[in-house]
């Protein structure tokens, strides 16, 4: 039997983000503060239970949370209303909705506020669906599928004619492109105008033409998740469509392994809500050997049973007698293994006899051939041992991630256990940041990269800040292919230099060049934003190879010259600010990045032998605009043509 396992399954990025968040919160947690998820994190049973046992309880609504409580977001998102009743409540909340999601809110909202009809492909009764539709006024047209495309046609035209505006369509992230596609060739058909937000996750893509290339070349095929997860049922059609011996199962125990046995290759996929412990367990539990005993294996066998095993071999028996402090196990030899109960892994408060049970099937390391009394002595822990060094080893070259948790700190570094093996972390690789303290580590979690192995030392080096940057580096992967010219997102100031300031656009830093900041000049990115400010920004180049963003925000705001025959005619007396002196007369700033000049024989009603005696920058001035040539972008100014009457007489007669 041949297992292939697709190419995209498991965990997505948006998920594990959700995961990672809510673990490290249940950490964190104290008996006197509650955490809970609104609704299931994850479509995933097993997860959502483990969670449980953490202290991550399950409600249904804000309703059930009170003052001082945590409440995780889900990575599926809420409605605008859950983030105001919980400002409302003073619930804390830790928001892990999914980054291509949270556009999607951004999407529907905008259009709200403009007036214009939104329509969501996806299915209504799905939470991110719910969760997109709060941000639009729960007003959407919500399609799930080709007939409901056909009867919300006339209410579309109607919603197009009410606002003269074509509708924004945005979908589920985990829909099909075909039933999208299907949609809009029904809108279309109909003569109906929108403006389409292809909001289709790219990950989901991948994992859905990943199940289709694999089902239409296998026998059998095994589709592993929750039976409520969106995504991972339509995995499950997907792969119907291509094979016709197709089996949707949440775990192992729901494996028919006599219905699987019959089939040559069999291919595996797995929902994004789906952990890598239960595609391993199916896959495991599809590995079957049969057994086909001859005479010659027979006597093989009798002539094993006569030796005595070797220290170091690996043996496999039965358990015969469970004691206080000891296992009695049957090997098939003239001797019996001997395990202590020192040389089993027992949890706190477990005793052997909660372990094993006579008649289990065991594997066991051999200590000693003979321990002077007639007995072969076992250990479970080195035989675990040396499993987990060849999982190191497989995990280094593989360049795989390991999960290990933080034991003590040493000179130098950390020591770091990984089931029953324990590695060094240097102080350098403990973290992509620098570390002074290695002691706040210490009982902490956390995914590794294995740098070096000796078994036969007992040594093993680790990196958490290889893992780091893979992660990163896998993540930005994802945002990039999300990412195109002219996008309008959402950003957070993080530093400044004085050329600009660094925005983070979801995890991927952006430059924001001190000339796109304001349409006026700068000395410096602060006269306009604060570190931590949320802004909006444009995407105005990418450069995947070099990893460099170029952003823009002074989109924000009308192009100066813009307002010139609008906001600014000649004839208007207005208020600027002088920003310049030159010998033939003054520059005053009337709008950031509009300036107009005053001609020194337009500075006051008699002669002005030197501009600086008569102003001086940053003075406010009323001056009246005389002239305007748009094609040089010149503005000329008076500010003797904006004096009062009264007040140009009188400076006159001064000068007389």
């Amino acid at each position: 039997m041949e297992i292939i396992r697709a190419e995209h399954s498991g965990f997505c990025f948006g998920v594990k983000r959700a995961i990672d968040a809510a673990f490290e919160e249940a950490e964190k947690a104290s008996g006197e503060k509650r955490l809970f998820t609104c609704g299931q994190i994850i479509h995933n049973h097993a997860v959502t239970d483990y969670l449980e046992s953490k202290g991550v309880a399950i409600i249904d609504s804000l309703d059930q949370a009170s003052y001082g409580d945590t409440v995780i977001v889900r990575s599926h998102g809420e409605p605008e209303e859950f983030y105001k009743m919980a400002d409302q409540k003073g619930i804390r909340l830790v928001d892990t909705t999914c980054v291509f999601v949270a556009k999607i809110h951004k999407l529907v909202n905008e259009a709200s506020k403009e007036g214009r009809p939104v329509i969501i492909v996806g299915s209504r009764n799905h939470q991110e669906v719910v969760a997109t539709n709060g941000w639009c006024g729960y007003n959407a047209v919500i399609i799930e599928n080709p007939d409901e495309a056909i009867e919300s046609i006339r209410r579309i035209k109607r919603l197009t004619e009410e606002t003269g505006m074509a509708p924004l369509v945005v979908c589920q992230t985990t829909i099909r492109a075909e039933l999208l596609d299907s949609i809009l060739q029904i809108l279309e058909k109909n003569d109906v105008e929108y403006i389409i937000k292809n909001t289709i996750c790219n990950a989901t893509k991948d994992r859905q033409d990943s199940c289709a290339e694999l089902a239409s070349r296998v026998d059998a095929m095994i589709v592993v998740g929750g039976k409520n997860s969106s995504n991972t049922k339509k995995l499950y059609e997907i792969a119907s469509r291509y094979c016709k011996s197709s089996y949707f199962v949440q775990n192992a125990d729901e494996l028919e392994l006599h219905c699987i046995k019959k089939y040559n290759k069999i291919g595996i996929i797995a929902g994004a809500s789906t952990p890598e412990w239960i595609i391993e367990e199916v896959i495991s539990r599809m590995t079957i050997n049969e057994e086909n005993i001859s005479m010659m294996d027979f006597m093989d066998h009798i002539d094993e049973s006569l030796r005595l095993p070797k220290p170091g071999e690996i043996i496999e028996g039965t358990v015969v007698q469970v004691r206080d402090n000891e296992v009695i196990v049957n090997m098939g030899r003239k001797k019996d293994g001997i395990l202590r109960a020192d040389e089993v892994v027992l949890e706190e408060g477990q005793t052997l006899s909660d372990l094993y049970k006579v008649d289990d099937s065991i594997q066991a390391k051999v200590i000693k051939s003979d321990d002077g009394e007639g007995g072969i002595l076992l250990s479970k822990k080195r035989l675990l041992a040396e499993e987990n060094y060849d999982e190191l080893v497989e995990a280094m070259e593989n360049k795989t991630s390991i999960n290990v948790t933080i034991l003590r700190a040493v000179n130098g570094g950390v020591i770091a256990g990984y089931k029953e093996v324990t590695g060094f972390i240097p102080m350098s690789q403990l973290s992509d940041r620098f570390v002074e303290k290695a002691d706040d580590y210490i009982g902490q979690s956390m995914d590794v990269k294995v740098l070096r192995v000796d078994a036969r030392k007992n040594k093993a080096v680790f990196s958490r800040k290889a893992a780091l940057s893979e992660e990163k580096k896998r993540a930005a992967e994802e945002i990039w292919s999300n990412l195109n010219v002219g996008d309008v997102v959402e950003g957070k100031v993080m530093r400044f230099t004085n050329y600009g300031a660094f925005v983070d656009i979801g995890g991927l830093d952006g430059l924001l060049h001190i000339s796109e900041i304001s349409w006026g000049k700068l000395v410096h990115p602060e006269e306009v934003l604060k570190v931590g400010d949320i802004i909006n920004v444009k995407i105005l180049a990418l450069n995947k190879e070099q990893g460099k963003i170029s952003l823009g925000y002074k989109f924000n705001k009308p192009e100066p010259w813009s307002l010139v025959g609008t906001k600014y005619n000649v004839g208007d007396v207005i208020q600027g600010k002088v920003v310049q002196l030159q010998g033939y007369g003054a520059f005053v700033e009337i709008e950031a990045g509009l300036d107009g000049l005053v001609h020194i024989s337009e500075i006051a009603n008699k002669r002005v032998e030197t501009v600086s005696d008569e102003l001086s920058v940053g003075q406010v001035v009323d001056v009246k605009i005389v002239e305007v040539d748009p094609e040089l972008k010149r503005i000329s100014l008076s500010i003797k043509a904006a004096l009062p009457k009264e007040e140009a007489v009188e400076e006159a007669a001064d000068e007389e």
